[in-house]
C-alpha cells in the first residue's frame, strides 16, 4: 500500500516551483490533491493532468491566501472537494527584493499577509475542521533558511519567515494534545522559477554555490521527498521542528 493512500492533501500556491513538486510526489504515493493558485492558468492545467495521470483525484481552487477568509475559505473547499482533508502544506509565498529603507507598506503587506497570515488563519480553518471531526492532522510549512540566516534587502521576507518559526514551534505545543503535528521544512537555494535568471548567468551561480558545501543548486523535487517525509506516518513522533534543506549553507553561513 502506498503512503498516502486515501489521503487528501490541500498544497497552496501549488502550480509551479515546490508546490508543483509536492503534488507529484504526494500524488505518485497514492493521494488526492487540492491545488491552489491565484487562478488556473496553463502551469494549474498541466498540474492537473499530470495528477490525473498517477491515478489520483484532483481539484483546483483559486484562492489568495493572503487574505484572511480566502484562506479559510480554501481550507473549506478542500474538504468539501473529497469529503475530508488529512494533510494541509501551506507552500504559498512571495518575495521582494528592496533596500530596507524603500519598502513600501503595500510590500510589506504583501509578503507578511501571504507568507504568515495566509499560514495562520489556513492553518487555524485546518485545526478547527480536525477538532470538529475529531480528526487527527498534518501540517507542514515552507519556510525558509532565512527564518534563521539574514537575507539583505529582504527584510519583510525575513520577518515573515522568522515569524512562520515560532508560530509553528508555539501551535506544535498547543495542537499536539489534538493529534495534530506541525513542522517547517526550510529550503536553500533551489532550482525553481522564481530562480531562472540567477540559473542562466554562470558568474552570479557560481558566487552563490560557493557558499553552499554541496556546491550545488538543490531542486524542488529533494525538498518534495522531505514535505512527503514529515507528512507520513512514517514522522508520527515528530513536531515542532524546522528540517533545513540546503546542502550544508545554514550552519556553513553562521560560521563564516
Amino acid at each position: 500500500m502506498k503512503r498516502f493512500e486515501n489521503k487528501n492533501v490541500l498544497i497552496t500556491g501549488s502550480t509551479q516551483g515546490i508546490g508543483a513538486a509536492c503534488a507529484t510526489r504526494f500524488a505518485s504515493e497514492g493521494a488526492n490533491i487540492i491545488l491552489n493558485g491565484l487562478n488556473l492558468d496553463a502551469g494549474g492545467e498541466e498540474m492537473m493532468n499530470k495528477i490525473s495521470l498517477l491515478g489520483g483525484k484532483v481539484k483546483f481552487v483559486a484562492d489568495n491566501v493572503s487574505k484572511a477568509h480566502q484562506s479559510i475559505n480554501l481550507v473549506n473547499e478542500a474538504v468539501k472537494a473529497f469529503g475530508s482533508l488529512d494533510i494541509l502544506v501551506n507552500n504559498a509565498g512571495v518575495e521582494r527584493n528592496k533596500n530596507f529603507w524603500e519598502v513600501t507598506e503595500e510590500e510589506y503587506d504583501l509578503v507578511m499577509d501571504t507568507n504568515l497570515k495566509g499560514a495562520f488563519f489556513g492553518t487555524q480553518a485546518f485545526t478547527k475542521y480536525c477538532i470538529e471531526n475529531k480528526r487527527s492532522g498534518v501540517v507542514v510549512n515552507m519556510s525558509s533558511v532565512h527564518e534563521e540566516i539574514i537575507f539583505p534587502h529582504f527584510a519583510a521576507y525575513c520577518a515573515s519567515k522568522g515569524g512562520l518559526k515560532m508560530l509553528m514551534r508555539n501551535l506544535a505545543t498547543e495542537l499536539a494534545p489534538l493529534n495534530i503535528r506541525i513542522n517547517n521544512v526550510a529550503p536553500g537555494a533551489i532550482g525553481t522559477p522564481i530562480n531562472q535568471k540567477l540559473m542562466a548567468d554562470q558568474e552570479k551561480l557560481e558566487k552563490v554555490t560557493q557558499n553552499i558545501p554541496m556546491k550545488r543548486m538543490g531542486t524542488p523535487e529533494e525538498v518534495a521527498a522531505l514535505v512527503a517525509f514529515l507528512a507520513s506516518d512514517d514522522a508520527s513522533y515528530i513536531t515542532g521542528s524546522t528540517y533545513f534543506i540546503d546542502g550544508g549553507l545554514t550552519y556553513h553561513y553562521e560560521e563564516q
